[in-house]
């Protein structure tokens, strides 16, 4: 579904990825992990067209979208929810969520589709009517996760989503991505601190050091990797 060629990509002259190569097959849930400043967020805003890599390849179903603008990304399938939420704090729950769903126009389908929303985080069905920037961080998260969802993503990139949160939350913020993926059939590309949850729900894992990719394996064998039990499990 997804693949990274050698992709270099560049703030400035400070080069932040240095020649990632990596791949999502449909249906997967994918974990990158590593250290802050690893360059796990550039590979995201990367992939959404947000730092367009300097130089590689980016594919999407097969087609070169690392030229793409990322309105157009979007429309091809992709969607991100940032880290630290980035919802619109003055909106309401409602709000949010149609703004999740602007590039679309089919009305009857964005009705189906909140209501939806709304059967998967029942607490924003409460909240519809309330401000987003009034929700408990957890909330939040719920909400922008469900933003993304509304652009109907083949693929959707999460950055931190337990960023902040309590474990309670956490764990049931992790339990949603995971239902997310297997009731929805969306393909999930995860960047997450918390290594050890990361890994129990996802299928296959990559490790990101200093702009690189330096190891991958199933997901299972990552979670009793001595290096990587050693580096990021706290083990």
């Amino acid at each position: 579904m997804l693949k990274l060629s050698n992709v270099k990509t560049y703030y400035g002259n400070i080069q932040a990825l240095k020649g990632v190569s990596l791949d999502i097959a449909e249906g997967e849930i994918i974990t990158l992990i590593g250290a802050n400043g690893a360059g796990k967020t550039t590979t995201l805003m990367s992939i959404s067209g947000i730092v367009p890599p300097r130089t590689g390849e980016i594919r999407f179903m097969g087609e070169p979208i690392h030229a793409v603008t990322p309105d157009e990304i979007v429309q091809r399938g992709i969607c991100q929810v940032p880290e630290g939420r980035r919802i619109f704090p003055y909106l309401t729950v409602a709000e949010n969520l149609d703004m999740g769903a602007f590039l679309r126009n089919d009305k009857t389908g964005i009705k189906a589709d909140m209501e939806h929303i709304f059967e998967l985080f029942p607490i924003l069905a409460q909240r519809r009517y309330q401000a987003g920037g009034t929700l408990s961080g957890g909330e939040q998260q719920m909400l922008a996760i469900s933003r993304a969802l509304m652009a109907r993503p083949r693929l959707l990139l999460l950055d931190e989503p337990s960023l902040g949160l309590a474990p309670l939350v956490i764990r049931q913020i992790f339990d949603i991505i995971r239902k997310i993926n297997q009731e929805q059939n969306t393909t999930i590309f995860l960047v997450e601190q918390n290594a050890n949850l990361a890994l129990q729900i996802a299928h296959r894992g990559y490790v990101m050091e200093n702009g690189r990719i330096t190891l991958t394996d199933n997901a299972a064998a990552l979670l009793t990797n001595a290096e990587v039990k050693k580096a990021y499990l706290g083990i």
